[in-house]
């Protein structure tokens, strides 16, 4: 599979690909790149087979040398206002603690499309809430000092003006800002705690996932403690509370898989999408059991110090009821 940093890019088509569309193949060479995206590189005559532009739906007969010119330039995108409910947990001036779902976007992915992904998102319930948000992360991530995985719930921050939010990302970069978050994982851990320090980076070969199997990666910390474990007509689980030191992509799932104890629900990273009991139950859970349950930091213009908590949600809350009572 090539490389889509480094242009321009050239392929011959094999005798197994004759009969395919121009940009499915394109598609399946370059999985990063999105179907529609390669569709308007061809059309801007930024992909040639065999040094001439041509339509993405030609069909290929193998053979063929094609090169690609660039890469596909997204459209830049803009935060918009919805009118989305928020549970606020705290607000003031300078900033707001919000307690996010599940399923929720925090903000729109760089490559999406106005009417894919830049919807439904929390920076946009945020701008309907607030009207203003701070500017320093740009304009599609106003406010936003740091992130949940989309299938994640929990506590998030977010800055009202460019002040607090340099001053709430400086004391994310010194690692200072407390983070607690409880999880539930397959299997039973062997310890009742420890710590992962496994560098992490992206999967050469799956690009939405990210592994400790790499060499330089970037440096994470997750320490954990076992609440309990759990024996169950579904198997055996830990439930456990966990600290993060650093918030890198996935760290918590990757961390947790590394240990071969991935996070219920968390398909990605080696979970069962349904949990099979001994009396032909099946239990399903359609987001990762994974809340971020407390934060903790210094106010940005007061440096008072500021403590959050907020419960499992309930849908966690039942799902571990049903475990733990094999209903």
């Amino acid at each position: 599979m090539p490389s889509s940093s480094n242009f321009p890019i050239f392929l011959t088509v094999s005798s197994e690909a004759a009969g395919m569309r121009l940009d499915q193949f394109l598609a399946a060479q370059m999985p990063e790149t999105s179907r529609a995206r390669l569709q308007q590189l061809i059309g801007a005559e930024k992909v040639l087979i065999n040094g001439a532009p041509v339509k993405a739906s030609l069909r290929l007969r193998g053979g063929e040398r094609i090169t690609v010119l660039a890469a596909a330039q997204a459209p830049a995108l803009r935060a918009m206002a919805e009118d989305i409910p928020l549970e606020i947990v705290y607000e003031d001036d300078d900033l707001a603690v919000v307690n996010k779902p599940a399923g929720m976007m925090v903000h729109a992915g760089a490559g999406a499309s106005e009417g894919e992904r830049n919807r439904g998102t929390l920076v946009n319930a945020l701008l309907h809430r607030f009207g203003r948000l701070s500017g320093v992360g740009g304009e599609l991530r106003p406010g936003i000092v740091h992130r949940l995985d989309k299938a994640t719930s929990g506590l998030v921050v977010a800055a009202k003006n460019d002040a607090a939010h340099r001053k709430l990302a400086a004391q994310f970069m010194r690692r200072e800002v407390k983070k607690k978050y409880i999880a539930l994982l397959h299997g039973w851990m062997k310890q009742d705690r420890g710590t992962v320090t496994g560098a992490i980076s992206r999967d050469r070969v799956r690009r939405t996932r990210m592994t400790t199997r790499r060499s330089g990666g970037r440096a994470a910390i997750t320490h954990y403690t076992v609440q309990r474990r759990i024996e169950s007509q579904f198997g055996k689980f830990t439930l456990l509370e966990l600290k993060i030191d650093t918030g890198r992509t996935h760290q918590i799932r990757v961390h947790m898989a590394s240990l071969g104890h991935p996070v219920v629900g968390d398909t990605l990273y080696g979970a069962p999408g349904e949990l099979r009991g001994r009396s032909a139950t099946t239990l399903s859970l359609d987001r990762n059991f994974l809340h971020a349950a407390a934060l903790g930091l210094a106010h940005p213009r007061t440096g008072a110090p500021l403590s959050f908590n907020c419960e499992l949600p309930p849908e966690l809350g039942t799902f571990l009821k049903r475990i733990e009572q094999g209903l």
